[in-house]
């Protein structure tokens, strides 16, 4: 399963770290145009010398903030636009995303939801450039906790995640037919599960990374039936 992408924020130098370069208005308190020594400059508001109020900074390297400031950081409602393409739209604290955000991606992808220190954090939807959408709950850029992974091929899973992968309780429903419901432990069946097969098949019991290991039955779609120990996926005493 794909790792998301964590999203680095571009914080912002003080004026007093740079070279000061005032190139017209009030670049204390007012409205002024502020150019960096290093090819940076920003248009907006200042309070006591300071980034604060709306205002807009554009980087060197093409990169562009456009909202509200406080204190020399990003803070409040704004739009971050980064060199590769990605731009992110929303709330921020203290320099990082923080709050409500939509972040896009050059390739078409896009997540929408909740944001804490410049990741995501909380409830949010990642849908993938081919169409594949997780909605669920995020810890530090990756789903954790409570969600649903629904597939363009029409595969769906719906459960407990845990550092991106599926783990705890989950249902797997193949767009074959197959459906498995039961344990997961990074991203494979482990624990107790049941597996359904297309044909009617039916395995219901252990699983080891995947495979069927330790007690289960096996019950086929015409009534037979087997009950007993399995070791790597076949039947200990077959």
């Amino acid at each position: 399963m794909r790792r998301f992408l964590f999203v680095p924020l571009v914080l912002v130098l003080s004026i007093d770290a740079l070279s000061q370069n005032c190139t017209s208005g009030n670049c204390v308190n007012g409205q002024g145009t502020f150019t960096y020594a290093n090819g940076h400059w920003y248009v907006g508001g200042f309070v006591n010398g300071k980034l604060h109020g709306q205002g807009t900074f554009t980087y060197a390297s093409g990169e562009k903030y456009v909202g509200e400031w406080m204190n020399d950081m990003f803070h409040g409602q704004g739009t971050m636009t980064y060199a590769d393409g990605r731009k992110y739209v929303g709330e921020w604290v203290n320099g990082n995303a923080q709050g409500q955000g939509i972040m896009t991606f050059p390739d078409g992808a896009m997540y929408v939801g909740e944001w804490v220190n410049g990741e995501r954090h909380g409830p949010g939807t990642y849908t993938n450039a081919n169409g594949d959408r997780y909605v669920g709950e995020w810890v530090n850029s990756l789903p954790h906790g409570q969600g649903a992974y629904t597939f363009t091929n029409g595969n769906r899973y719906v459960g407990e995640h845990m550092n991106g992968k599926y783990h705890g309780q989950g249902t797997f429903t193949f767009a074959s037919g197959e459906r498995y419901v039961g344990e997961w432990m990074n991203g494979e069946y482990h624990g107790q599960g049941t597996l359904t097969f297309a044909n009617g098949n039916r395995y219901v019991g252990e699983w080891v990374n995947g495979m069927r290991h330790g007690q289960g039955t096996f019950t086929l779609a015409n009534g037979e039936r087997y009950v007993g120990e399995w070791m790597n996926g076949k039947p200990v005493d077959r």
